[in-house]
């Protein structure tokens, strides 16, 4: 057999000659949509470039699409194509103005590309997929509920003229419902599986160590944990009494979850809220927080537990109050405040740093994995204070004053790191799937993860080329143990669900790919409807749903509304959650004022299912919703989903433009307001000053200055204003803007103290 593949579209001497890759590739184009699922290193990338070379030179003009969930995969697809095949490579992502992209798109025969990116580029109308010969999915595991491979896997099986789909990953779970969903969601017609103990997989297979480490929590960490697991104790026997909960022992964060659904919809369901209801959504709170906090403690260390009490005793809420009153809980701050003093590391810091001195021998490279931020800076400052060549890689967004990473700032540092001039690479899960980085020795979690995708990602990122090892560190008789515990079950469920498939390696699923293609009477549309979209809405699932329906949709700035689809008939869409919010900062009667000032017919949509479930009274509710329909003369159209809601625009848009005439005057600016008007806008900003109270005061005092500067009592003769108004509105027009140190931020539902990257 030739050492290297020979192919008029491949580049000599660059794809070594590996029999199972090349069965892998042939099987794809003889049969289909297929979904390979095999170890990292095992070379899916080369499986993706073998079918699209050939896809390409059966197909001359047609075009390749891979797909990858992060920029950084994307960029190393887009490099590693480009030295392999002879075609115009390109990569698309959200860094690029769309105008660029459109040009890239047109000129590239191979493009890597992120979904989002994609998706949102079809929705916006710049290309379209017909002559995509190839879609590739890589971590095609993530083809679930509303992620963008759904929506492209749709699009392209509608769109496309010479489909073929290719799925790729190293882990699609362990749940057999999931992989067949994900089979339905990418219209996958065969699963084939290539493991390290098949025989012309294993000569290229270096087998990789897995070793557990553990330590035990010191002395001090203890008296913290057992102040805070009395706390949690006493309001776990709560929610227990309230029959919320049937046991008090082996709790988890996904029981609470369930917990609090189970009381939203009790809440939903009644016209009064049972009380004892509003008191167990509190202690909910408080358990999630207290979970949160015993997590940080066992798994991460005291600094990581202090930066969480600090923002904690911030917080205003009543299950925040009830926390930072209590004896235990006190004595668990004081105790951490003191172990911060003192600079107590985790005992897994100790053990890390001997492990990566032990290893750090000539050329090596070690991946220290990290699902906190915090965790990893303080890796960091570590290595660095023992003379360790490390750097930190993490996600684009920021996170308390540190930036995040930018894409060429992530690719430097891959690219550094590749080259040897870093030995230790410290990452939060951003690295797990896809990036190549070859030569890493060791693998070292600072924490095992629950998941067996991500475990399974993470221990890819080793014996690449060598004898592989991953290290997990645990902390004894913690949640370390059973998250390790859950992931090695996990991984032993998915390989019996992948073992199950024929000799062969393959699964056909239910789907009828006789259907791939949308039905010719569906296509058929005597209006295609036109709606204006505001730029904020432009990634929501509702443009998603409009563009499936085949509306002409234009994304542009809109000062009032956020889809207009008539000169007379603009939408504001707010899920429950945000209608409460806007209820609460008074945002939605000025933005229903907006509406019907500048528009003959305007909408309100109300998208969602749990409106009665978002923390405010009921009957606040009730009234908003009365004073937008009887007050403002709005109607209030409901909905349960994005697509719901897309379903809805494009019939009001149908209905709008039904005479073939779509021309409509955008509302770019907003009507101007009057003096009076403005007057009222400045007032009605005053604490709980609504807009009847804000007339009243202007028709007492004339001027918006001798409101401002009337004494308490004056305010007071206005009815309606009390004492606690009089003094929120003079604490706010008196107090020293220098003396604000801080903006309280409103809080509905759950503390998700989470600071994961």
């Amino acid at each position: 057999m030739e050492k290297w593949i020979q192919h008029p579209l491949i580049k000599s001497q660059k794809i070594e000659s590996r029999l199972y890759q090349q069965v892998l590739a042939a099987e794809v184009l003889k049969k289909g949509n297929t979904m390979i699922v095999a170890p990292t290193a095992l070379g899916k990338t080369i499986i993706a470039a073998l079918v699209a070379a050939e896809r390409i030179k059966n197909i001359p003009s047609s075009k390749v699409l891979i797909l990858a969930p992060s920029k950084p995969l994307a960029v190393q697809h887009e490099e590693r194509l480009r030295e392999f095949l002879k075609a115009p490579v390109s990569v698309l992502t959200g860094s690029i103005n769309p105008k660029k992209r459109s040009e890239l798109w047109e000129n590239a025969q191979i493009i890597s590309a992120t979904p989002q990116t994609i998706e949102s580029d079809l929705i916006a109308g710049r290309y379209n997929l017909k002559n995509v010969s190839l879609l590739v999915f890589d971590e095609c595991h993530r083809g679930m509920g509303n992620y963008a491979y759904v929506f492209l896997a749709s699009r392209y099986a509608a769109e496309a003229k010479n489909p073929i789909i290719l799925g790729l990953t190293a882990s699609p779970g362990s749940d057999e419902d999931k992989i067949n969903t994900v089979c339905e969601n990418l219209f996958i017609k065969q699963v084939m599986v290539k493991t390290e103990d098949d025989i012309d997989v294993k000569p290229y297979f270096k087998p990789i160590e897995v070793e557990w480490m553990q330590v035990d929590l010191k002395k001090e960490q203890n008296a913290i944990k057992s102040n805070l697991e009395a706390v949690l104790k006493i309001r776990l026997k709560g929610l227990k009494s309230l029959r919320i909960i049937s046991s008090i022992s082996q709790v988890s964060k996904k029981d609470i979850l369930k917990a609090r659904s189970l009381v939203q919809n009790r809440i939903s369901q009644s016209n009064k809220p049972p009380q004892d209801c509003l008191v167990a959504i509190s202690v909910l709170s408080a358990v999630f927080s207290l979970q949160h906090s015993l997590e940080l403690l066992e798994t991460q260390g005291i600094k990581n537990l202090y930066n969480y009490f600090q923002k904690l005793q911030q917080k205003k809420t009543k299950a925040v109050q009830g926390l930072v009153e209590n004896e235990d809980f006190k004595m668990a701050i004081h105790l951490t405040e003191e172990a911060y003093k003192k600079d107590l590391k985790h005992p897994k810091m100790d053990k890390l740093l001997k492990i990566l001195k032990k290893n750090l021998k000539g050329d090596r490279q070690v991946i220290v994995f990290s699902q906190y931020r915090d965790t990893v800076n303080e890796i960091y400052n570590i290595c660095k204070e023992n003379k360790i060549s490390a750097v930190k890689f993490f996600g684009q967004a920021s996170r308390d004053r540190e930036k995040g990473l930018t894409q060429k700032e992530q690719k430097d540092i891959i690219k550094a790191f590749r080259m040897g001039q870093y030995q230790v690479l410290i990452s939060t899960s951003v690295a797990e799937e896809g990036i190549d980085i070859p030569s890493v020795d060791l693998v070292i979690l600072y924490e095992p993860v629950p998941s067996e995708i991500r475990m399974i990602q993470r221990r890819g990122r080793t014996g690449r080329k060598n004898k592989g090892k991953m290290i997990v560190l645990i902390t004894k008789g913690t949640r370390d143990e059973s998250y390790y515990y859950s992931s090695i079950h996990k991984v032993m469920k998915m390989k019996n669900q992948l073992s199950k498939r024929s000799p062969q390696g393959e699964i056909l699923s239910n789907i009828d790919h006789n259907q791939m293609k949308l039905p010719e009477e569906s296509k058929k549309q005597v209006l295609k409807p036109l709606i204006y979209v505001d730029h904020r809405e432009a990634k929501s699932g509702v443009t998603r749903e409009l563009s499936n329906l085949k509306v002409e949709i234009k994304t542009t700035t809109l000062s009032v509304a956020d889809y207009q689809v008539s000169q007379e008939v603009a939408v504001e869409r707010k899920s429950t959650q945000d209608f409460v919010k806007s209820v609460i900062d008074k945002r939605l009667y000025k933005q229903a004022k907006e509406l019907v000032e500048n528009f003959q017919n305007p909408v309100i949509i109300l998208e969602g299912e749990n409106l009665y479930a978002c923390g405010l009274h009921p009957n606040a509710i009730r009234g908003a919703l009365a004073s937008l329909a009887v007050d403002f003369g709005i109607p209030i159209i409901p909905t349960r989903s994005p697509e719901d809601t897309g379903a809805m625009l494009y019939r009001l848009a149908l209905r709008e433009q039904e005479d073939n005439s779509r021309e409509i005057q955008l509302r770019a600016e907003k009507k101007p307001l009057s003096q009076w008007e403005q007057q009222l806008y400045i007032v009605e900003s005053l604490p709980n000053v609504g807009p009847v109270t804000a007339r009243k005061l202007l028709e007492e005092f004339a001027t918006v200055k001798n409101v401002i500067n009337a004494s308490k009592n004056d305010l007071k003769k206005i009815d309606g204003i009390g004492d606690k108004i009089a003094d929120k509105i003079k604490e706010v027009v008196d107090t020293s803007f220098k003396n604000l140190k801080t903006t309280p931020k409103l809080e509905l539902n759950f503390i998700y103290e989470d600071e994961k990257s």
